[in-house]
C-alpha cells in the first residue's frame, strides 16, 4: 500500500502540489489522470523518492520515502516518465543490473529476465544494446526493468507510450495478474481506453489539486456522462475537491 498525506511542492511562487493526499490499495489499480502542468507528474517524481516535498509524506507499505527511502524504493517498481537506461548495455544487461538491485541473482534472475522476455515479447531485441532503441522498445524494457524484483507496489507513469496493440494487451494482462496477486498498482495515463479498462479507483489531479476521486462509474455518474473521458473533461474544471 502506498499513503500519500498532504504533499505540497512548491517552484517559486508556483503551486506545482498543494495539499495532495490519496492512498493505492493493495489488490486494485489505481489511475492517476491529469492535464499537462497538472502537478501529476511532480507528485508521482516524489512519491517515488525522485523530488523531496516541501510539506507532507509519502509511505510505502509503512516506510517513509524521505526518512526511509532504501526500504520504500525496495517495495517500488517504477516506470517513470524518463525511462533512463543505459545506453550502451544491452536490454538483458539493464534488467539484469536492476535486478541485482533488488537481491536477485543466477538461474532466479535469468529465468524472471526470461519470463518478462516472453511477456512483452523482447527476444528480438534483448541482447542489444539500448542505444537507438524505438520509443516501444525503450518503454518494454523500463517495464520489464520494474517488475524484474516482483514488487508489492507498481508505479508506471505512461507506462504504454510507444507500445503496439499487442504488447498494450500483454501489459493489460500482466497488470491484471498483479492485482489478482493483490500488489498495489497506481496508473498514470492519457489513455482513457486503459483507465476504462483497467481502473478499480481513479484521481483526478489538476492545478495541483485532487479534484475528484471514485470509480470509472462513480465519476460518470458524477459529472452526468456515459463515458470517462468527458467525465474528466468536466470534472478538472471544478472549483472544489469531489470525493466520491
Amino acid at each position: 500500500m502506498i499513503v500519500v498525506h498532504k504533499l505540497q511542492k512548491h517552484f517559486g511562487a508556483v503551486k506545482a502540489v498543494d495539499g495532495v493526499s490519496f492512498e493505492i490499495a493493495d489488490g486494485r489499480i489505481t489511475g492517476l489522470l491529469g492535464p499537462n502542468g497538472s502537478g501529476k507528474t511532480t507528485t508521482l517524481r516524489m512519491l517515488y523518492g525522485l523530488l523531496a516535498p516541501d510539506l507532507g509524506q509519502v509511505q510505502v507499505d509503512g516506510a517513509d520515502v524521505v526518512q526511509s527511502p532504501i526500504r520504500a524504493k525496495a517495495a517500488m517498481g517504477v516506470v517513470p516518465d524518463a525511462r533512463g537506461l543505459y545506453p550502451r548495455l544491452s536490454a538483458r544487461e539493464n534488467i539484469a543490473y536492476y535486478g541485482e538491485l533488488q537481491g536477485l541473482r543466477g538461474r532466479e534472475l535469468d529465468a524472471r529476465i526470461e519470463s518478462l522476455a516472453e511477456e512483452l515479447d523482447m527476444h528480438a531485441f534483448l541482447d542489444r544494446p539500448c542505444k537507438g532503441f524505438s520509443q516501444g522498445q525503450r518503454a518494454k524494457v523500463a517495464i520489464a526493468r520494474a517488475f524484474v524484483g516482483d514488487p508489492q507496489n507498481l508505479v508506471l507513469d505512461e507506462p504504454g507510450n510507444g507500445l503496439d496493440v499487442m504488447s498494450n494487451r500483454a501489459l493489460r494482462h500482466y497488470l491484471r495478474e498483479q492485482k489478482a496477486r493483490g500488489k498495489a498498482v497506481l496508473l498514470s495515463t492519457h489513455i482513457m481506453q486503459e483507465v476504462a479498462a483497467l481502473c478499480d479507483e481513479v484521481i483526478i489531479i489538476s492545478a495541483g489539486r485532487i479534484r475528484a476521486t471514485g470509480s470509472p462509474e462513480k465519476l460518470m455518474e458524477l459529472a452526468g456522462v456515459d463515458n470517462i473521458e468527458d467525465a474528466f473533461v468536466a470534472l478538472i474544471g471544478s472549483d472544489e475537491g469531489i470525493m466520491a
